[in-house]
């Protein structure tokens, strides 16, 4: 279609030549009619060709650009948390939108109009040889200046889009960190820092920004003078031969005509390259975002274990962990869990509780030592693919609320799940009373713009959740610890039922959550300093005896 369409060009263009010349001639008007019926057969021919290229090419094209995003959203999702901190979130929002957006656009657009503009450019020149070898060979000195312009147009921006696209990257951090922040900012007065850094990174932005359009000002300048110089020497080589008389007025008129029809295909065909060097900056930095996940392609996976895989038991060695180039949080910490047993972790704030429980989940790797569940590093078996039951699960204290039905938010754990598994899961965390209570029951829209929940019941979604994912591993990262003192008896029921007869790690914000537990680990300053029974613990009156007293002291 794309080729019947660029043919058809060479039609108007022809049939002006002869209409042209049948006026110098002196013709009758009848011999206008073939012509003119033909500009218009023209025209509605071309019409149909250049719809027609349109809705193929969308076919082609479309569904590759729905599977790059699909592809980057999926890597995004499975970055390691310290990849993400150390880029930020806002860089990374960035990476997966508009990079995204504009590699999208460019194959949706500027593919279909490159191959478009190639084959005019082709036919005219065919065309332009057809008529006379003289006509291409002064049609062709243009491509000099062309070809000049560029070479220098790629070399200069090439790095001017991927430092701006790096640019647009800590704008968008800045934005989302100020719009993160903004109760602070308010309360501490802040406004004007943090707006003063929003500035600067913007003022970043459009440097680069500015700087693209004027490389790119002064491309499109030498691509017209380009297009003076061809056009002027076609024109000259036109009234050569006329006066000669080696072609007629008419033949020089369509010449000229074709000439003029390579403004726009020319322009459009080396313009594309600007659109394909910033596509290129974006995805190099969707790229960056693929091959720093687990899911790489090409990185090797270790195989899977089926959901039926007996319970395996989970092993910390002398683990040692610190954030980035900071001083070390946790020191030569070991533990071995038997399949089944509940461990809880307690010690004081800053102790490295969340730590060692984002250790044990896979969230992070530790910097020495090793943590695996039945000798395979937990940073491999929590790998799942779809519609695998994931081997470890974490759950925070820190939990959202996603737009839409209460159902949909827990079938994000299993998306086949039917309602009785719904109705069972919710029953075993205390749940299903209010659930039923709700005006759709468990298909009333929740989250922004929906019912809101309080945090216990959001808490209790999660820990359902956990339910239906049936993990072999839990690590619960004091998950009931915003519930409040009048909900903590049923938030601590929940998460019974969510680690009854399952591995399962709890970080426990009340001590109430140690004493049911199998074993208790306590850590202070990143060391293990007691480990054993909550009892045995309680009477040697040691590190765990002096948090039991100060906790019940505190009325908790």
């Amino acid at each position: 279609m794309l080729a019947a369409d660029s043919a058809l060009s060479l039609a108007g263009p022809t049939a002006i030549g002869r209409i042209t010349q049948a006026i110098a001639d002196h013709r009758s008007p009848a011999a206008l009619v073939g012509p003119v019926l033909l500009l218009v057969a023209t025209a509605v021919a071309g019409a149909v060709t250049g719809w027609g290229a349109s809705v193929l090419s969308a076919r082609v094209v479309q569904p590759v650009a729905a599977s790059l995003r699909e592809d980057a959203v999926a890597a995004a999702v499975a970055l390691p948390v310290d990849v993400v901190e150390a880029g930020g979130t806002g860089d990374l929002v960035s990476r997966v939108s508009g990079d995204v957006d504009r590699v999208s656009q460019v194959a949706s657009g500027a593919l279909g109009r490159f191959v478009a503009a190639a084959l005019t450019i082709a036919a005219t020149l065919v065309g332009l040889a057809a008529l006379d070898w003289r006509f291409a060979c002064a049609a062709l000195l243009a491509v000099p200046l062309q070809v000049c312009a560029l070479r220098r147009y790629l070399r200069t921006s090439q790095p001017l889009y991927a430092q701006g696209r790096a640019a647009d990257g800590r704008r968008a951090s800045a934005l989302l960190g100020a719009f993160a922040a903004l109760p602070t900012l308010r309360a501490l007065r802040l406004g004007p820092a943090a707006e003063a850094d929003v500035a600067a990174t913007s003022a970043e932005a459009m440097t680069y920004e500015l700087r693209a359009t004027r490389a790119a000002t002064r491309f499109y300048g030498t691509l017209n003078a380009a297009e003076l110089t061809g056009l002027s020497a076609v024109l000259v080589t036109a009234y050569v031969l006329v006066h000669a008389e080696l072609t007629d007025v008419g033949a020089a008129t369509t010449a000229a005509l074709f000439f003029v029809g390579l403004f726009d295909p020319v322009n459009m065909m080396l313009g594309s390259f600007d659109g394909v060097q910033q596509a290129a900056a974006g995805l190099a930095r969707i790229v960056g975002v693929v091959i720093a996940g687990p899911t790489a392609e090409g990185a090797p996976r270790p195989p899977r274990p089926p959901a039926t895989t007996p319970a395996a038991a989970l092993s910390v060695r002398d683990v040692r962990h610190r954030y980035g180039d900071g001083p070390e949080v946790l020191h030569g910490v070991g533990l071995d869990v038997p399949a089944g047993q509940r461990v809880a972790i307690v010690g004081a704030t800053g102790s490295g509780k969340s730590t060692l429980a984002g250790l044990i989940a896979g969230l992070r790797v530790p910097t020495t030592g090793e943590i695996t569940l039945g000798g395979v590093p937990v940073g491999e078996v929590g790998h799942a693919s779809a519609g695998d039951r994931r081997r470890i699960m974490l759950v925070t204290q820190e939990h959202h609320v996603f737009l839409g039905t209460v159902a949909d938010n827990l079938r994000l754990a299993r998306s086949d799940a039917t309602a009785p598994d719904l109705r069972a899961a919710l029953v075993l965390v205390d749940a299903w009373d209010w659930v039923a209570a709700l005006p759709d029951g468990e298909d009333t829209v929740v989250g922004v713009g929906g019912v809101e929940l309080t945090p216990r019941q959001v808490q209790q979604l999660a820990l359902a959740r956990v339910l239906l994912l049936d993990p072999d591993v839990v690590v619960l990262d004091e998950a009931t610890a915003e519930g409040g003192s009048d909900t903590a008896q049923a938030l601590d029921r929940a998460a019974l039922a969510v680690t009854r007869g399952r591995t399962s790690v709890v970080v426990a914000h009340r001590l109430s959550q140690a004493a049911s537990a199998d074993v208790v680990l306590v850590l202070d300053d990143g060391r293990v300093v007691a480990q054993g029974f909550p009892g045995e613990l309680l009477s040697a009156g040691g590190d765990y005896a002096r948090l039991w007293t100060a906790w019940t002291r505190g009325g908790a």
